[in-house]
């Protein structure tokens, strides 16, 4: 990598700043410093060659003229011969882990073409740059400078821009883009660079642990303010022009224009009105040619006619700009920051600032949805499926709309990219708090039935159907006896009715759980002729939006199976199944499948990738315990048979797949298969792995379909092992799936999963029977009203426990716990209960 250092009359700082890059833990022969001699016009390139000239990494340009910042960094950019070209003020020294941790911060994407340092003062304790601003008028700004620096911002994180101070950016980007604007001379070249980077979709990301310590001497100390203000106002225009579309630069430019006017009139102190003749009062000046003005105020005026001299250059660099952007302008606003911030405190700038916001209705453009999204999964390392969909889906949401993800149970992950909340259940006035700061309302699971503030919103709500869960509880419930089953099953479905009949707009898997989340609606009254007359395909009802996968290939990162798990040789067969254990799964035909493909095949090898959900709330299910019985039973538990007992970590599961031959899933024939949308399948597919999995479900399906591996039928020992075999030990088959894989695969991004959801969320509405006078009422079709046959009174005692346990949480569902408790198992079982609650409410908060 190359460091690039500018001097201008500052030969004393630099020779220091170059000398403290010598110590930096990079090695020597792989950091080249180029130190640009930028038309001192003094002794400094023949001091600069003195003190460095015989140090083999630095190389010394000379320019014979002041290229300015702009000029001087690309002349050295283009004479660096690094992949990457950190950018540092001569005034600055590096801290020992700059260059490491500032390379380190490219990692997380190829898209990330440029890293920002944090910068602190020269004693390292106030803040210089931690967060770059931009406003709504072109003006640039730090965020936070002068404060301490106490820990708020050690997170990397998206960044409009970084500080030209301390820079990493990948050199050829930086070619490609035409470096630094040259045109800017100094100030806001650094905002307008990054500004330019993101509308070409590259990223522009903070590294808090590559620290730059500034002395920030100012390099206008020599010149008045009138001089910087004149570039300030000048840049400011130029960035605008250059950067905002057609549609958006129709508003800013103009407002920009009458707030530079405002402005410099501010700073003069003058009365704008006096030349108006009304105000006429026979002064003795009248007829002078000139009258005494601020700098200031005809920086502003020289600023804009230098800005019409610069239209012609500027116009090209529009043309190609805009012809290369592809991002929009909201997508990139997310990233200004407070773009409201005046910059200027004058009363008399302020009254106009507002005057011009409204008039011109500048927010209007930059405003951005806020949308809320409620999971009841855990967030964190390890993830099941529902809390990687919200994940996605919020992160999807993010590039348009401002998001915050909420859950009441494990939230330990963060993103830059959204707020991640959690809140427990019974917090109602914390929910509220969200209800009232969203524009829509997504949610998934028991949200709407665990809290009343959003039973009582009027906000446009949108439900994620993917999972049937009443379906699931027909298998999931079974083991809680008879009366338990049932009340379950009824509850979920009541739940589920409380959903379809609330919902403006609905998200399902496939086209076949929409003919059946369609019929539902239908009995709960949704299937009606407003919404009929706003879309006779209910398209703008329910829409598919399945469970997606990354675009980007997964990448092996470490050893995770292979030599790793005791049993498993680098040579061996390795069959992933890659998720949870649950009832609806046929693990134990899989299990008798791989006993008899190790009759000839003793290098088989199948791998559960995870046992313990990631949710304390989900309980080990008793097809666990079976599939473990016949797995020691017929002697190959750790042998051909392997379980993960933990669960895998989302960043990681990757490993794990890559180290396998095949995937697999298998489940029984019933209702929860035929409208089921199996997500593992997608990690397979991810992985580019051959598939052998159940027939009857949509994946199961699509993998015969388009010769993806094979489907076979349900309980069907033989078959299933005959398709291991061919996966495993077919290298043509094998490769014809993998073939077939790579082809489907590219339909099942989440880019073009949440497509209908994005757009949904770019201007979303009322559902139109929800808007209308005649408006079918919440509740008005109640499935738990059904006549149910008479019950014994022990029978009856169970029924009113399981529908207390599965009414809302709350105290009043406390209560009424701890007193049938009390009533039915004395003192002792409520103690004991209480106990187990207490254990379980620690593990959930702590994530285990």
């Amino acid at each position: 990598m190359s460091v690039v250092v500018i001097n201008f009359r500052g030969t004393d700082d630099t020779l220091e700043c170059i000398a403290r890059l010598s110590e930096v833990d990079w090695p020597a022969d792989r950091l080249e410093i180029v130190v640009v001699e930028n038309g001192s016009g003094d002794d400094s390139e023949a001091r600069l060659r003195a003190a460095l000239g015989a140090q083999a990494n630095v190389k010394i340009i000379v320019s014979p003229e002041n290229l300015g910042f702009t000029g001087g960094s690309n002349l050295g950019a283009r004479e660096a011969s690094g992949d990457v070209v950190a950018f540092l003020n001569n005034d600055a020294k590096p801290d020992v882990a700059w260059v490491r941790e500032g390379i380190a911060g490219f990692a997380p994407s190829p898209r990330v073409a440029a890293v920002a340092s944090k910068v602190l003062d020269w004693e390292g304790k106030t803040i210089d740059f931690v967060e770059s601003g931009l406003s709504w008028f072109g003006m640039g700004y730090k965020n936070h400078i002068a404060e301490l620096d106490d820990g708020r911002f050690d997170e990397p994180r998206d960044l409009l821009f970084g500080t030209g101070s301390a820079l990493f950016v990948r050199r050829d980007v930086f070619l490609e883009v035409g470096g630094f604007d040259e045109g800017l001379f100094m100030f806001y070249d650094d905002v307008d660079l990054g500004w330019r980077l993101n509308l070409l979709g590259y990223r522009v990301r903070f590294a808090p642990r590559s620290v730059v310590f500034h002395k920030h001497h100012g390099s206008m100390k020599s010149f008045g303010d009138h001089r910087e203000m004149y570039l300030l106002e000048r840049n400011a225009l130029h960035l605008l022009y250059k950067n905002l579309s057609d549609e958006n630069l129709g508003v800013f430019l103009p407002a920009a224009l009458a707030l530079l006017a405002r402005r410099a009139v501010a700073k003069s102190g003058r009365d704008s009105s006096e030349f108006d003749i009304r105000h006429f009062t026979g002064a003795p000046d009248e007829f002078d040619p000139t009258t005494p003005m601020s700098k200031e105020t005809v920086a502003g005026l020289y600023a804009l006619d230098q800005f019409v001299t610069d239209l012609p250059r500027l116009s090209e660099d529009r043309r190609r700009i805009q012809g290369q952007r592809v991002k929009t302008d909201k997508e990139v606003f997310r990233l200004f920051g407070d773009a409201f911030k005046p910059l200027f405190e004058d009363g008399y700038f302020l009254e106009g600032y507002q005057a011009i916001i409204q008039a011109f209705d500048v927010e209007q453009p930059m405003h951005r949805n806020r949308v809320l999204v409620i999971t009841g999964d855990a967030l964190g390392e390890k993830m099941a499926g529902p809390g990687m969909r919200a994940w996605k889906i919020a992160e999807s949401l993010s590039e348009h709309n401002d998001v915050r993800l909420v859950t009441w149970n494990v939230a330990n992950r963060k993103s830059d990219r959204f707020e991640v909340i959690r809140v427990p259940l019974q917090h109602e006035r914390a929910m509220k708090d969200h209800e009232e700061w969203a524009d829509v309302i997504f949610f998934q699971g028991y949200a709407l039935h665990h809290f009343t503030t959003l039973q009582r919103s009027n906000k446009i709500m949108v439900v994620d159907l993917y999972d049937p869960m009443h379906l699931e509880q027909l298998e999931q419930a079974r083991d809680n006896g008879d009366v338990g089953w049932r009340n379950q099953v009824t509850s979920t479905t009541e739940v589920i009715n409380a959903q379809l009949e609330r919902g403006d707009f609905f998200l399902c898997a496939s086209e076949r759980q929409r003919l059946f989340w369609l019929g539902q609606l239908a009995a709960v009254g949704r299937v009606n002729p407003d919404n009929y007359l706003a879309d006779d395909n209910l398209n703008k009802l329910i829409a598919i939006a399945p469970f997606g996968m990354d675009s980007t290939p997964p990448e092996h990162t470490r050893k995770a199976i292979r030599g790793v798990t005791p049993g498993i040789g680098e040579d061996d067969k390795v069959v992933i199944w890659g998720g949870g254990i649950y009832n609806w799964f046929d693990t134990p035909s899989l299990v008798r499948a791989i006993a008899k493909v190790a009759e000839t095949h003793d290098d088989i090898r199948l791998f559960f990738l995870g046992v313990a959900h990631p949710n304390p709330d989900v309980p080990e299910m008793a097809i666990v315990a079976e599939t473990r019985r016949i797995s020691a039973e017929l002697g190959l538990t750790g042998k051909h048979v392997f379980f993960n007992e933990q669960w895998v970590a989302l960043d990681d599961r990757q490993n794990y797949l890559l180290e396998a031959d095949a995937g697999v899933s298998t489940h029984f024939a019933h209702i929860e298969t035929t409208f089921s949308f199996r997500t593992r399948i997608l990690d397979y597919m991810w992985a580019n792995l051959p598939i052998v999995t159940t027939d009857g479900d949509s994946f199961g399906d699509l993998v015969a379909a388009e010769g993806m591996g094979v489907a076979v039928h349900e309980r069907d020992v033989d078959a299933l092992a005959a398709a291991l075999e061919s996966m495993l030990y077919d290298p043509e088959a094998a490769q014809a799936a993998r073939d077939a894989v790579s082809r489907v695969r590219q339909d099942f991004t989440w880019e073009r999963a949440l497509a209908p959801l994005v757009e949904f969320c770019k201007d979303p509405t009322v559902a139109a029977d929800r808007a209308h006078e005649a408006a079918v009422p919440a509740g008005s079709v109640a499935a738990g009203g059904r006549p149910r046959v008479a019950l014994s009174p022990a029978r009856q005692r169970e029924m009113q426990f399981h529908q207390i346990a599965n009414s809302r949480h709350g105290l009043s569902r406390d209560v009424r716990l701890a007193t049938w408790y009390l009533r039915e198992h004395g003192m002792t079982g409520l103690r004991d209960k209480v106990q187990n609650r207490v254990r379980i409410m620690r593990e959930s908060k702590n994530g285990r």
